[in-house]
């Protein structure tokens, strides 16, 4: 896995969240961390029922990551350098914040 970002349109640890937002949104976002270290390096994707792709960020300096959601059961799959692979099933709802904290 590269650490060039630059094809990836979305911003390293997802977009940030405004007070007026977190109220309307369903949102998901967590850290990743491998060994007890931040993963600045990776991505965090969302997958939704039938196992299809639904969005992807490039992980933050911190591991951070943040997804915008529809309410519902969604299948977070984490990808950090050394082969690591996670997957969690995590909920999303409305005016809801789920935290998901990754470590390997």
């Amino acid at each position: 896995m590269s650490n060039d970002l630059s094809g990836c349109g979305a911003p390293a640890g997802g977009i940030t969240v405004t007070a007026d937002a977190a109220g309307k949104e369903a949102i998901v976002e967590g850290h990743v961390t491998v060994g007890g270290v931040p993963a600045s390096t990776g991505y965090a994707r969302l997958r939704g029922s039938g196992d299809e792709f639904v969005a992807e960020v490039p992980l933050g300096e911190d591991g951070g990551f943040r997804f915008f959601a529809a309410p519902g059961d969604w299948t977070l799959v984490v990808l950090a350098p050394g082969g690591v692979r996670e997957e969690r099933v995590v909920p999303a709802a409305i005016g809801s914040v789920t935290k998901v904290e990754v470590a390997v």
